[in-house]
């Protein structure tokens, strides 16, 4: 990742792909079951998907993130590839949460 101020030199297709990251933004609260059941789950998936970036956000904290997402139910995880949304899971589908984290990485 680039620092501020730091222009990106990309000579190969790898380092070209590095930068359109797989982002996977968790919308969790503390005192939410189902939130708590899945961070162990995520923290095993950032393992293993060490190209895929993930954020963990407060809805309590974050609220306009919270809003500016359309989040309503948490957990509720958005994926996004180069900014843009491609999809979202809401609820404990940890299945499906690592079908479409999979579906939206970058191929080498």
């Amino acid at each position: 990742m680039a620092e501020d101020g730091q222009i990106i030199n990309c000579e190969t297709f790898a380092s070209w792909n590095e930068q359109f990251h797989t982002v996977v933004v968790n919308f969790t609260a503390s005192w939410c079951e189902p939130s708590r059941y899945m961070i162990p789950i995520l923290v095993e998936l950032a393992k293993k998907l060490p190209d895929v970036i993930f954020f963990k956000v407060d809805v309590d904290v974050l609220k306009t993130v919270t809003q500016d997402f359309d989040v309503e139910v948490w957990p509720t995880f958005i994926l996004l590839k180069q900014g843009c949304i491609v999809d979202r899971v809401v609820g404990t589908r940890k299945d499906e949460l690592q079908q479409k984290i999979t579906l939206h990485m970058p191929k080498v």
